[in-house]
């Protein structure tokens, strides 16, 4: 009789599923957890990618549509609203934006070339510039070739001006999860020819700080 009742016991143990759920659950937690943090990483990480770009883009456009001549207050105008698009991303803590004005130097013979005739920065990213600084190639044809990467360098032509930028941001993770890592910096350059402005060179009428790359 003893012996019935044990079997029946072990019987009703391997039926008993109730327990088997949470056991499950609690092994696919951990990674069902990782998978839903990694998509949200992933999302963020391409919204970060995103709105560099687009900074990039506006800045560009933006400096390029200022009519007849260009002030230190458009600057300002300019990369408030660059400031705005960053914020989701607390780009001015962890960004550095370059406006570069690029034009011809105006020089004859071996000297002739593209010169950066005034250059402007923002964010405290501890960034150079990737091209050159202001007042290179004013006198001599070190940027004869223009500005921007091998094989892929942007002149100016002669009466006007192309707005060069350049823009990087070291990547703010939601969490940590360490995948990104290796692609932390994410950087992009964009380049748009000036419209309707006669004069190039940068005035401040207003005594305003300049935004200095210092």
């Amino acid at each position: 009789m003893k012996k019935r009742s044990e079997r029946a016991s072990v019987r009703e143990l391997k039926n008993e599923t109730e327990g088997v759920v949470l056991i499950e659950f609690a092994l696919i937690l951990p990674l069902l957890i990782t998978l839903i943090f990694g998509c949200l990483e992933l999302a963020n990480y391409a919204l970060s990618h995103l709105r560099v770009s687009q900074i990039a883009l506006t800045v560009a456009d933006n400096a390029g549509r200022v009519q007849t001549s260009i002030d230190e207050v458009d600057i300002y105008e300019v990369f408030e609203g660059a400031r705005t698009v960053g914020d989701p991303i607390d780009f001015a803590a962890n960004g550095r934006l370059v406006l570069s004005s690029l034009q011809n130097n105006e020089q004859t013979g071996s000297d002739a070339g593209q010169m950066i005739n005034w250059q402007r920065c923002m964010g405290q990213l501890d960034v150079d510039p990737a091209y050159g600084e202001e007042g290179d190639g004013r006198n001599n044809d070190d940027l004869e070739d223009g500005l921007g990467p091998a094989g892929n360098k942007i002149v100016a032509a002669d009466g006007t001006a192309v707005m060069f930028v350049e823009v990087t941001y070291t990547y703010q993770p939601l969490i940590n999860l360490g995948f990104i890592n290796n692609a932390s910096e994410i950087r992009y350059e964009s380049a748009f020819n000036v419209r309707e402005r006669a004069n190039q060179d940068i005035t401040n009428t207003q005594s305003l700080t300049t935004n200095d790359c210092d």
